[in-house]
């Protein structure tokens, strides 16, 4: 169990804590910044070193006005087995006018007889900009066989406010059930064992984007899909999807799509978090 709240405002042209509590299982590392944007770097860290069966972990993040944060984890989040319930995560996080925030977790790997759901609430200014990565991983046996979760849920909400009120831009939702059998065959995934996903949420996300980071993808080894949401007040999202079979993979091709967005729109160099 464990819950951790954590507010960002900016001050003096850097993006600071204001407010931060933690209970339980989670917590984060001291801040830092990777370059002189005055964007602040958080690790989240889970001293348990994993999920398991019951466990809820709540998460809140506030980036009032101008601030801009990274927040990342300090390794892999695993599920392992979860027997008769399942491992919970619910995110409520909220970005003022012209808020920044890139949400770019380690891999989620669910183990043999694993039951997750994870919710995530998003609510946002029309000129807020957010970046969600994430890929999903199952676990291996030492023989280098595969586990078999038994179910991974994940539901993303994504709300624009306006002064007019606040309207749904984005409902997300992904279910996965392996096969008892193992062999992931078509319709399935399409034969694929890992997913990757990226959610992306600006004012500057068109079609032209999205055709542009479309054709990025086309030089690794996934099979990947892309679509737009309407806009709200000038504000629209883009999803993306790619599978594969391999963790790094996923991790290069998401990290250029997410590098391309660094330079172009805040001429911030890729992400190089060295954490190993």
């Amino acid at each position: 169990m464990g819950e951790l709240a954590l507010r960002i405002g900016k001050r003096a042209g850097r993006s600071v804590a204001t407010h931060q509590y933690h209970r339980g299982a989670l917590r984060v590392l001291r801040p830092h910044y990777l370059d002189d944007s005055g964007q602040v770097c958080y690790v989240l860290v889970n001293p348990g070193g994993a999920y398991l069966g019951a466990d809820l972990f709540l998460l809140d993040v506030d980036v009032e006005a101008g601030a801009g944060l990274l927040l990342t984890t300090q390794s892999a989040t695993k599920v392992y087995r979860t027997p008769g319930s399942f491992a919970e995560q619910r995110m409520a996080l909220r970005l003022g006018d012209g808020a920044r925030l890139e949400l770019m977790p380690d891999q989620l790997i669910a183990y043999r007889q694993s039951s997750y759901r994870q919710n995530t609430r998003v609510t946002l200014r029309p000129s807020s900009s957010l970046v969600m990565a994430e890929v999903i991983t199952p676990g291996w046996a030492p023989d280098g066989a595969s586990f078999k979760y038994e179910e991974l849920r994940l539901r993303n909400e994504i709300h624009v406010e306006t002064d007019g009120g606040t309207e749904l831009l984005a409902l997300d939702n992904l279910l996965i059930r392996p096969p008892l059998n193992d062999v992931t065959g078509l319709g399935f995934m399409e034969g694929f064992s890992h997913l990757g996903s990226l959610v992306v949420v600006d004012a500057r996300v068109n079609q032209a984007l999205a055709d542009e980071l479309h054709a990025l993808t086309a030089g690794y080894k996934a099979h990947t899909g892309m679509s737009l949401t309407r806009s709200i007040a000038g504000t629209t999202g883009l999803v993306l999807r790619a599978l594969s079979n391999s963790t790094g993979e996923l991790n290069s091709l998401l990290g250029a799509c997410t590098a391309l967005l660094r330079e172009r729109w805040h001429g911030q160099a890729p992400l190089n978090l060295r954490k190993y």
